[in-house]
């Protein structure tokens, strides 16, 4: 069997652990002479030790939690904390999670998790300096980010369909790719390099460079998709008519003035609402509000 149609099957087998995947396509990697592939392979088995190269499907927004004590042994266990306790200068910080470790180590995270979520905890200090002012009266003795495991999953399966749509197109310029001998350069280094960023980086390159509207255009999509996904989470959550119909109007009026001036009004309008009402829907809509505040003009 060919190397090409060896990482293919790899690929699609989700038995497969997804280091034997990468270690194959490695091997690849030299054979077709491309240091970008090798390099992001790299750093999948490795690490991202730069969180600034941490790819996008590596960064997620989350939702945060923590066990508070109060007086007269009072106390709350696994209760949310709302992003709009922290300062905003620190909430990308903490409402985000950079997952750099190894892909081996989002694997065993996966089948360790004994629920639907696993635990990124917050520093002691920051925890210790934020603590007493989340909940009145109380202080905040433990904070940790809580990162679903379905999203987790979602990462190796991104993995796997970059891998086997690289692998299809290298097939498709050459069959014999894989099987090459090194430093042969069976697929020209140009057409490597635009199938590696098509199909592993999605960063096309010379795609309407320096076009502001493209760029606006783009932004203005993403927002979108952000408040379609909160609109379904809060359509679908518990709650009274009459309360569900305010917060999801609230949404509707931020999706339909972002960009503008009037958009921040709206915002405070759903934060309040969101506070009147923080028990029924403060699980839910938690995860989105980092990339709410971030943008807020």
């Amino acid at each position: 069997m060919s190397l090409l149609r060896d990482i293919q099957n790899s690929a699609v087998d989700a038995n497969e652990p997804i280091g034997t995947l990468l270690r194959k396509c490695k091997i690849l990697a030299v054979r077709l002479g491309s240091e970008e592939f090798k390099s992001w392979i790299e750093n999948e088995l490795n690490g991202y030790f730069d969180r600034d190269e941490v790819p996008e499907y590596r960064i997620m927004s989350v939702g945060c939690k923590g066990n508070f004590s109060g007086g007269f042994g009072s106390g709350m266990h696994n209760a949310e904390i709302p992003s709009r306790c922290i300062p905003k200068d620190f909430r990308e910080r903490l409402y985000t999670s950079y997952l750099a470790q190894p892909i081996s180590s989002i694997e065993s995270l996966i089948e360790d998790s004994d629920g639907g979520t696993v635990q990124e905890p917050w520093p002691s200090d920051v925890t210790a300096h934020f603590g007493m002012n989340m909940y009145q009266g109380m202080n905040c003795l433990q904070a940790w980010k809580v990162i679903p495991v379905n999203a987790l999953v979602g990462i190796l399966d991104m993995i796997r369909n970059k891998v086997l749509n690289f692998v299809l197109e290298i097939e498709s310029e050459d069959p014999e790719a894989g099987d090459a001998p090194i430093n042969s350069q069976p697929v020209a280094e140009e057409k490597v390099n635009q199938i590696f960023h098509t199909y592993i980086t999605g960063n096309v390159q010379n795609v309407a460079t320096g076009s502001n509207n493209v760029s606006q255009h783009a932004i203005k999509n993403e927002n979108n998709e952000l408040f379609n996904e909160l609109l379904d989470a809060l359509i679908n959550s518990s709650g009274t008519k009459e309360s569900k119909e305010q917060i999801v109007g609230s949404v509707e009026e931020m999706r339909d003035t972002q960009g503008t001036s009037a958009f921040k009004s709206h915002y405070n309008k759903f934060m309040s609402l969101l506070a009147d009402h923080m028990q029924v829907y403060g699980p839910v809509v938690a995860p989105f509000l980092p990339t709410l505040a971030s943008i807020v003009p």
